[in-house]
């Protein structure tokens, strides 16, 4: 699903949600951006918007007569097959025409969910259940693709890779197979199978993985002295305390005396934006712009800038940050703010691209729509969603480098810092 979730609009609450094929405290995704903390993910529950419209309210120029028309003419030829199924209801023709009205915008991350589906839909965000541990969303050309596997969970032991499409899921096709529809096909109770057929880059024939569901535990950061005096902080994701954990990192990287840094947020889905805000401002001054919702003239745009921390101001600190196409979402909102306010190099392969939010809307009688109301836009203005971030050194890590042990990118930040 790979969007972003407006909690309540007058709160500004954002919450992005990955399609998160996992299970446990980070149910169906990972959070960008709550900008008031909130002490579990798993707790988190997703407040919508009713929409009380006037039920006359027509737009203005828009001749609906060739719908009425075309529902008269099916229910008066319509004839039932096998191949057909049962006639639909009265109401489930209504919830037909919105789902037709919303594809009909084209953009994957606007979605509509009949009574059934929304109420799937909150309780994967909040419940228990079986996974994989990947995240999915859809490329331009609209295949399912793997956002990334999450470290050491069944999908990454398996060997699925940022990048691969996934084809097929227990042998089904997926074209035209939403993100929703595969993440609950991936699902399933624990200790069960799911195979996945998928096509990668530079393979000649796809290939097919029979992966195990299991409960996923998400690391979140991993910090450490490398041999050659560079301080190396591995971070996972943007957890509700991630934040936390990155100013310990941070706190000991100074004590260590190196004033090297290479952050690696390779393979992060991203997390919430507060997170990500915070960790920016160790290395900002206050009220330096760490990323924009653009609304487009529809409400005002929302900047959030730089708490001003700014430990190593003055300081001759040398950074890197590592990236590639896992790299999603709040992790592409700290890396544009760090890379685009001076402060590192970007090391790596474009980024994912995730840069829009959504809101979930009430219709009533339970149906919901989730519709994109804005996009993400670095402190120069350019917009995560298209293309992603451009890394200022690239560095390619194939599948015979991880094969073999090798790490180029790594390699390639490395060599950058010693440089200098």
């Amino acid at each position: 699903m790979c969007d972003t979730i407006s909690m309540q609009r007058n709160k500004k609450s954002k919450l992005a949600v990955l399609a998160l094929v996992v299970a446990g405290a980070f149910a169906i995704g990972l959070y960008t951006g709550i900008d008031e903390r909130i002490a579990s993910a798993a707790n988190t529950a997703v407040p919508t918007i009713t929409v009380n419209l006037n039920p006359d309210a027509q737009p203005s120029g828009v001749d609906f007569t060739p719908l009425w028309r075309a529902w008269s003419l099916l229910d008066q030829n319509f004839v039932e097959t096998h191949a057909s199924g049962t006639i639909p209801t009265d109401q489930e023709r209504v919830w037909g025409a919105i789902d037709g009205l919303t594809n009909s915008f084209g953009d994957p991350y606007t979605v509509f969910f009949p009574p059934q589906e929304a109420t799937t839909f909150n309780q994967n965000i909040q419940g228990e259940f079986g996974g994989v541990g990947m995240e999915l969303d859809v490329n331009k050309d609209g295949a399912l693709v793997v956002v990334s596997p999450i470290k050491d969970s069944p999908a990454d032991k398996a060997g699925v890779l940022s990048g691969d499409i996934v084809a097929a899921i227990d042998g089904k096709t997926t074209d035209g197979m939403s993100v929703d529809d595969a993440v609950s096909a991936i699902r399933g109770e624990k200790g069960t199978a799911v195979k996945l057929t998928l096509i990668r880059a530079g393979a000649k024939e796809p290939i097919t993985v029979s992966i195990v569901r299991d409960t996923i535990e998400i690391p979140i950061i991993k910090n450490y002295m490398r041999s050659n005096g560079i301080y190396e902080i591995e971070l996972y994701s943007f957890s509700a305390n991630s934040a936390d954990l990155f100013r310990d990192a941070l706190r000991q990287f100074v004590q260590s005396g190196s004033n090297k840094l290479i952050l690696d947020l390779r393979g992060n889905p991203g997390g919430y934006l507060d997170a990500a805000v915070d960790m920016a401002s160790y290395f900002l001054p206050a009220g330096d712009v760490v990323v924009t919702e653009d609304y487009k003239g529809k409400q005002d745009n929302i900047v959030h800038r730089s708490l001003g921390y700014n430990v190593f101001a003055g300081k001759n600190l040398e950074m890197a940050v590592l990236v590639d196409q896992g790299s999603a979402s709040a992790a592409e909102i700290l890396s544009g703010a760090l890379q685009q306010n001076g402060v590192a190099k970007l090391v790596g392969t474009r980024t994912f691209g995730k840069g829009s939010v959504q809101e979930l809307m009430d219709l009533g009688d339970g149906a919901q729509l989730k519709i994109t109301v804005a996009r993400w836009l670095t402190p120069n203005g350019s917009s995560i969603s298209d293309g992603g971030l451009k890394p200022d050194i690239n560095a390619t890590t194939t599948p015979d480098d991880i094969s073999a042990g090798r790490d180029p990118q790594t390699a390639a930040a490395v060599s950058y810092l010693l440089s200098h």
